[in-house]
């Protein structure tokens, strides 16, 4: 078995403060592997749950592609209609050229408001700016809608979180329904992810884990924790910063395949690959894809990364493994992802 020792390699880290967070892995109807580890506060050192919530960072963005093409389904959105035409973006430099369809897919060219292939932080954006003052859709626009963009729209892919922002708007356009809302009742409810919401941090919801990363000394060496409290806005937004369990995020992987959310011929969409980003990595509505040598599908997947939140939802159709992680710290979640893949990849 692939995860045979897994939970002594996971222990370990957890130990070490290297890893903090919750793993699920379900081959069909079977779990093949569950584990929680770490702590869900650093203050009160309350132990992690496999029922407790995490931040998902931008694994977020599979529930706001979701809910767009949901509305596609419904003809009330066409994923070719420029976003200016739905989205009031007047003084903006964001091109008329922009479609829902690139801002999907990364090819719309628009700048980010922390650009991550460039090595920019996300965190950095707040140092002058209260997080507390963004908690609706439109409040992120500033923060990415005057820079210039990085090249014209569907002439290139580039990971960018504001066009997330900019599908959530149009959301809220269609709906008349503020983004979390909506997401809460056509993605949360439909696919029976009863556990998941959108939680603000200044408020003590339960069963919520605390974001926390580590200080490390000149060598290397942790000396510390920081709370992730002041790194991004205290709400989630359509880009990121949705709550759910591993359990939830395994429920909205099969929930997609089984057709509970969308169309026959959007669920097709939503599985296929739409435009190269690098080597074997394609990016999709929402998803990425890594492909094998002969272009077939190896996993698809959306993984995310925050001050403090760290995860995966992964499917490999091959193994038929469902793969969810969630950790309530940056630090070392990238590398149990990575062992997890390994281990699936040579078993």
């Amino acid at each position: 078995m692939p995860f045979s020792g897994l939970d002594a390699w996971l222990s370990s880290r957890a130990a070490a403060g290297r890893f903090s967070g919750a793993v699920l892995i379900r081959q069909g109807e079977r779990v093949v592997f569950s584990g929680a580890y770490g702590q869900a506060s650093r203050r009160w050192a309350v132990p992690n749950r496999l029922a407790l919530r995490f931040d998902t960072a931008s694994i977020t963005k599979l529930f706001t592609a979701v809910a767009a093409l949901q509305l596609v389904d419904e003809g009330r959105l066409e994923l070719d209609t420029p976003i200016s035409g739905i989205v009031e973006l007047t003084g903006t430099t964001i091109s008329p050229r922009v479609t829902v369809r690139h801002l999907l897919t990364h090819t719309s060219g628009i700048a980010d408001d922390a650009d991550e292939e460039a090595g920019e932080s996300y965190e950095a954006l707040w140092v002058d700016k209260p997080v507390y003052s963004v908690t609706r859709t439109r409040d992120h626009l500033p923060n990415f809608a005057a820079k210039p963009p990085n090249f014209p729209p569907g002439e290139g892919c580039r990971y960018c979180n504001a066009g997330y922002v900019l599908v959530g708007l149009a959301i809220e356009e269609i709906t008349g329904t503020a983004y979390r809302d909506h997401v809460r009742h056509a993605v949360f409810a439909r696919a029976g992810m009863t556990a998941s919401d959108f939680f603000d941090r200044r408020e003590a919801a339960p069963d919520v884990a605390e974001g926390w990363d580590p200080v490390t000394g000149a060598d290397g060496r942790i000396t510390g924790w920081k709370q992730n409290i002041f790194s991004y806005p205290p709400i989630g937004s359509p880009d990121g910063g949705a709550h759910a369990t591993v359990a939830d995020l395994v429920r909205f992987l099969r929930a997609v395949r089984a057709g509970e959310l969308l169309s026959a011929e959007r669920t097709e969409q939503f599985l296929t690959p739409q435009v190269r980003h690098h080597g074997d990595v394609w990016f999709g509505f929402g998803l990425e894809f890594t492909l094998g040598p002969d272009g077939s599908v190896r996993n698809y997947y959306k993984d995310g990364g925050n001050a403090g939140a760290g995860g995966i939802a992964r499917h490999y159709p091959a193994e038929n493994l469902d793969v969810a992680l969630l950790s309530n710290a940056e630090y070392g979640s990238l590398a149990v992802i990575r062992e997890i893949d390994r281990r699936i990849r040579n078993a």
